[in-house]
């Protein structure tokens, strides 16, 4: 018998990395097939994967009404072309044009994922429009997956959607694989490069950018560091001036002050995290953090704001502290007590194994592959 098509969307080739891990599961029972826009990206992905059937089809990540029209044509024609059993989609304007444009083409089986909310932050007319483009997916998809509680209930609280919300496993949509982050010999060879003895190292990890709370971290640690020279903060992710650039004064503070490390997007973020002693999440806003999964693997405490996603995974008290976002003073003091050594050391002990318990990636996965026989089958 032959196997039953699925289609796995994102916006843009960087996204879908949430699935290739999944690809040799997925293929023994699925005839699996790649979509997202062009990109160098798709490059790595046909070379690890060369018998998966890989479609490019152009979408932009922002608001552009001719684009969009053009970009949900085309899925259209392709989804009519490859008539699959199952589109899933993930990222907000790829589930957007996808659950429309399967629904259009009478695709049987449309989930679309939530890995985060923008609606929630926004204000004026631009919440209004990401709320109403938010229930056309939700109303176009048989099926939602939200990936957290928090996700969940703002979706059903702002009458997004009615429909049932799935939250697969505790959350996450691919686990972490606890093999690679480790405190293997070779992270740990390289760590020691990186490391400074006597300082304590914060480290935080994402794009660097308003949305992200640079700008109130830079602010808390530089007043930090002024009362203890003995810390350090390391900044690892790129700009993007042109989307969501941090204030002048971030900029400035950045730059003047020595006990901040600017190191850019980093390939393998594990030595970098081996390295520090407390990772930091100042977020306004998320779905479900994948970089708090992996800091906490590799057992760092942590601090982060009281956001979907990131209070699902820390615990207060457990395994880090959970603050205000957007505010500069509960950053501070919660840094100023991880400099208790001790303290720091007994949430830093719990740090990987609750994340062992609960987002192991084999668990997550077959969460996911629980469900499609569910909706399938």
């Amino acid at each position: 018998m032959a196997k039953q098509k699925i289609i796995r969307a994102c916006t843009v080739p960087q996204s879908l990395g949430f699935v290739t891990g999944m690809l040799p599961d997925l293929q023994k029972k699925y005839e699996v097939v790649l979509l997202s826009s062009s990109g160098l990206e798709w490059e790595e992905v046909r070379r690890l994967h060369p018998d998966v059937k890989c479609i490019e089809v152009d979408m932009e990540r922002h608001i552009s009404p001719i684009k969009d029209i053009k970009s949900l044509w085309r899925l259209w024609r392709t989804f009519c072309t490859e008539k699959p059993k199952m589109v899933h989609s993930m990222t907000p304007k790829a589930g957007l044009l996808c659950m429309l444009a399967a629904r259009m083409a009478g695709v049987p089986v449309r989930v679309h994922t939530f890995t985060g909310l923008v609606f929630p932050t926004s204000i004026g007319l631009k919440k209004k429009i990401l709320m109403a483009t938010d229930w056309l997916t939700c109303a176009c998809a048989t099926h939602i997956i939200s990936e957290g509680e928090g996700v969940k209930n703002d979706l059903l609280n702002n009458g997004i959607t009615k429909k049932p919300i799935k939250v697969l496993g505790y959350g996450s949509c691919r686990g972490i694989d606890l093999e690679r982050f480790n405190k293997t010999s070779e992270v740990m060879e390289r760590a020691v490069q990186l490391r400074k003895d006597g300082i304590c190292t914060f480290i935080t990890v994402g794009r660097l950018v308003g949305d992200k709370g640079i700008n109130e971290l830079v602010e808390a640690f530089v007043k930090l560091n002024k009362e203890n020279d003995d810390t350090r903060l390391i900044l690892v992710g790129c700009y993007e001036d042109n989307l969501d650039p941090l204030r002048m004064e971030t900029y400035k503070l950045i730059d003047s002050c020595d006990a901040i490390e600017y190191v850019g997007q980093q390939n393998d973020v594990r030595p970098w995290l081996a390295a520090s002693d407390v990772a930091v999440l100042a977020s306004y806003r998320e779905g479900f953090p994948n970089v708090v999964i992996e800091a906490g693997a590799m057992g760092l405490p942590q601090i982060v704001t009281d956001i979907n996603g990131a209070r699902e995974i820390i615990i207060e008290g457990e395994n880090g502290i959970i603050v205000p976002s957007k505010s500069v003073g509960a950053l501070y003091n919660s840094m100023k007590r991880m400099l208790n050594t001790g303290y720091r050391n007994f949430l830093a002990g719990n740090a990987r194994k609750l994340i062992m318990s609960r987002y192991e990636q084999g668990y997550v996965c077959q969460c996911l592959y629980d469900f499609y026989e569910e909706i399938l089958d």
